[in-house]
């Protein structure tokens, strides 16, 4: 199981693995980053709604993230 990187290089498995199980932790890292920095802003502006606007934020960011990372790995595979 080894792709071929760029380069024409084949990539060893632990590599493939370690990427692939980090889409798992982009999502939510990227929620929990949008809602702290929405609540930074909350206390900061004195409202209390700009957290879920960070929420949102995050989710989109993550999920852009994780389709770049798998829209880039089929490029690397269809070479």
């Amino acid at each position: 199981m080894s792709e071929k990187k760029s380069d024409g290089k084949p990539q060893s498995a632990a590599i493939l693995w370690a990427r692939y199980s980090g889409l798992g932790f982009v999502i939510p890292a990227s929620v929990v980053v949008g809602w702290l920095l929405g609540k930074l802003l909350d206390h900061w502006l004195h409202t209390r709604w700009l957290f879920l606007v960070g929420i949102i934020f995050g989710a989109i960011v993550g999920f852009v993230d994780v389709i770049r990372t798998v829209l880039q790995d089929k490029d690397l595979k269809s070479k």
